[in-house]
């Protein structure tokens, strides 16, 4: 598309999406952080561990960069959603569960123990990470069942809690998490690749930190869940644990300082940062004025939606530029990652689905203004347990869900986004991207409606328009 030329509000906010997506390509990421070591590794037997979202593209680009180099590749494992042909004979392939553990991740767990006990003290291990990796090899490090673990997943997901806060709490109880990965290997050099998916980058909380110190104490922890309501909601066998390491310091997770950590570099290669501006690049190319208004949006979905919406329409609402005497075409991003409290409710959707249901309420009644378009969405392309990576709405989706025959306010009130969204035509399916820096929600003012710019496009058409985007990263 030529720089400057106007095109359809939703198809430019897909084409955004995607120019987001791709800029966070884990693999390219990865392969540039590796050519910038490679001077480094020198001749010793690499293992590569990858785990999370993003673990096959990663681990792609490792093999890639050691064949091309002549280097060794010991063995290793990829843990990701689904299994894929595996990159390398010596890599084994596993499946973990998620957004909730279960039996798959018990199986990755068990996985990842096979390979630390083949690390020989010589060896250079890679540590691919990724977001997912909490839940994808979930297990419990032996002070509860696993059943008692999938229920405290569970509590944590419904408690409106970030997912940084969520990982504080549950790698307390999980094998690799809070440093305990590096324990595994501590003999061994370890190199932590990371794509971040938590707000500020917090090298802690990301995939709950498997080779990072674990800076809380159990009394920071007890203190938490009792301030968020959520003490007697766990099992009774996590407050025994708790409890148990509060009175004995010694059973404490792994600190900054310790020896196990002397061998082990980390390093951030993507970020949401790093999408928003590549985003931010795109809308440029087709004639917007971009503004990245934040990297830390958190909160509630749906008060955040409205609020984001308030914010878009009062820009969509300014006058016209004084050089083109015509209406600024503003485009806001913001990028970070809500939260969803569920309480009783069974709803179906997702906080990007939530949130662009609460902003499709305030575009629909603001009916004085330019018309203003929104896509919230998650950057691994599936938002929540759905098969939608988000949703683009206007002033038009929440009378479209309406004519559907659904009441969009109960929907909200209910958390039963997915539905309210699909009968409007307003879900982006995208699949999963391989890739996982949270979530990115973007807003443009779209031309007047007197204007000679392309007819909107239909709502219908969103599942082609990203099935032909997608082809950008593949």
């Amino acid at each position: 598309m030529p720089p400057g030329r106007p095109i359809d509000a939703r198809m430019a906010l897909v084409q955004l999406y995607w120019a987001a997506v791709r800029a966070v390509a884990p693999g390219a990421a990865l392969a540039d952080a590796l050519e910038r070591i490679s001077k480094e590794i020198g001749q010793r037997r690499v293992w590569i561990i990858a785990i999370g979202k993003a673990a096959n593209p990663m681990a792609i680009a490792a093999v890639d960069f050691l064949a091309r180099n002549r280097l060794e590749l010991a063995g290793g494992l990829i843990v990701a959603p689904r299994v894929l042909p595996t990159p390398h004979a010596c890599l084994e392939f596993v499946a973990g569960d998620h957004p909730l553990p279960g039996p798959r991740s018990f199986l990755a767990a068990d996985a990842v123990a096979k390979v630390a006990r083949r690390v020989k003290p010589d060896d250079e291990v890679w540590v691919l990470l990724s977001g997912g990796a909490s839940s994808l090899m979930a297990a419990p490090d032996g002070t509860m069942k696993p059943e008692e673990m999938m229920q405290l997943f569970e509590v944590l997901l419904g408690s409106g809690l970030d997912i940084a806060t969520m990982n504080l709490i549950r790698k307390r109880f999980t094998r690799w998490s809070a440093g305990r990965l590096s324990a595994a290997l501590s003999a061994a050099r370890t190199r932590n690749f990371i794509v971040s998916d938590v707000i500020g980058d917090d090298l802690a909380a990301i995939g709950s930190g498997p080779c990072t110190p674990d800076p809380s104490t159990a009394a920071d922890i007890h203190a938490l869940l009792i301030s968020n309501k959520l003490w007697d909601r766990i099992p009774v066998a996590a407050r025994h644990h708790i409890a148990a390491v509060e009175h004995d310091p010694s059973r404490e997770t792994p600190k900054p300082g310790d020896r196990i950590f002397q061998n082990v570099e980390r390093k951030i290669i993507a970020s949401n940062r790093v999408a928003l501006e590549a985003a931010a690049a795109r809308a440029r190319e087709l004639g917007y004025e971009p503004q990245i208004l934040s990297t830390t949006l958190a909160g509630e979905a749906a008060s955040v939606g409205k609020r984001l919406a308030s914010t878009l329409i009062s820009y969509c609402g300014s006058g016209p530029s004084p050089l083109t005497n015509r209406p600024v075409q503003s485009c806001l991003l913001w990028g970070g990652e809500t939260t969803v409290t569920m309480g009783s409710a069974t709803g179906a959707g997702g906080r990007c689905q939530e949130l662009a249901l609460a902003a499709a309420r305030e575009l629909a009644l603001a009916k004085s203004v330019r018309g203003s378009t929104l896509l919230a969405c998650g950057t691994d392309g599936r938002d929540g347990p759905t098969d939608a990576a988000g949703a683009i709405v206007d002033r038009e989706t929440w009378g479209a869900i309406e004519k559907a025959g659904r009441t969009p306010d109960a929907d909200l009130a209910a958390h039963d986004s997915h539905p309210a969204l699909d009968a409007a035509g307003a879900l982006l399916r995208t699949d999963l991207t391989a890739t996982n820096v949270m979530d990115i929600v973007i807003g443009i003012c779209s031309p007047p409606v007197t204007s000679t710019w392309p007819p909107r496009t239909p709502s219908g058409s969103l599942a082609r328009l990203s099935g032909s985007f997608r082809k950008i990263i593949e």
